[in-house]
């Protein structure tokens, strides 16, 4: 039952903040929208084994990103900029747990052709609206989304491939909403969508075994910056 405790902590709270705590005052909201999060990471660090691998740390520090981004989207270019970084550290993450396997890679036709479809969108959207400032970072920001989805595919883990899928998902309905057209409900869907992302990355961390080999490039990655 213990072993349930922070997954139900984070359920209670991410309901309490998509349907119960009112918009105004905006610091007691942010506050209650950064607390899932806060709760992800500390349940991700729980699922790490005490020898963490380079592949632990650095989805770690995604999750920790994103969270700045979560908290600061309020401000859009730096969220933007914060999940941009977290999305690199997630790459670098699933990177090193990539397996090439052909049937998977040929995930990209359509990751490819949904992103040429949604930048098409957005970029003409953005045109019209007068926010072409926008145009790189978002076009930037697809780009590495779409990658770190591939990424996912590669590494075989359920987990991840799941968690990367809602993160699309999420935001995709977030920049349709803000930059295309509204979308019902558009609140609930990217949150729900958003901490399920999360936690289901944070959960993959519990999948990673760590073998020898895994040790050894830890120790070499961290004496280049010894």
């Amino acid at each position: 039952m213990k072993t349930l405790y922070l997954p139900l902590s984070i359920l209670l709270t991410g309901f309490l903040y998509i349907f119960i705590i009112p918009a105004e005052p905006f610091s007691i909201k942010l506050l209650f929208k950064l607390i899932p999060m806060a709760l992800i990471i500390f349940y991700a660090y729980k699922q790490c084994p005490a020898e963490k691998t380079v592949t632990h740390w650095l989805l770690l520090i995604g999750l920790f990103f994103c969270s700045i981004g979560d908290g600061t989207l309020h401000w859009f270019v730096v969220g933007l900029s914060a999940f941009l970084i977290g999305h690199l550290f997630y790459i670098a993450g699933f990177v090193t747990k990539f397996t090439f396997s052909l049937i998977r890679f040929s995930v990209i036709i359509p990751l490819v052709a949904y992103g040429i479809f949604f930048a098409n969108k957005m970029v003409k959207n953005l045109h019209q609206s007068g926010q072409e400032t926008l145009i790189l970072p978002v076009i930037f920001y697809i780009t590495a989304i779409l990658l770190m989805a591939l990424c996912a595919f590669m590494t075989q883990n359920i987990w991840v491939i799941a968690g990367s899928l809602l993160f699309v998902l999420s935001d995709s309905i977030l920049a349709w909403n803000k930059f295309i057209e509204s979308v019902n409900f558009a609140g609930p869907f990217i949150m729900i969508t958003y901490y399920g992302a999360q936690f289901l990355i944070a959960h993959s961390l519990k999948t990673i075994v760590v073998k020898k080999k895994d040790t050894k490039q830890e120790s070499e990655f961290i004496n280049r910056f010894a």
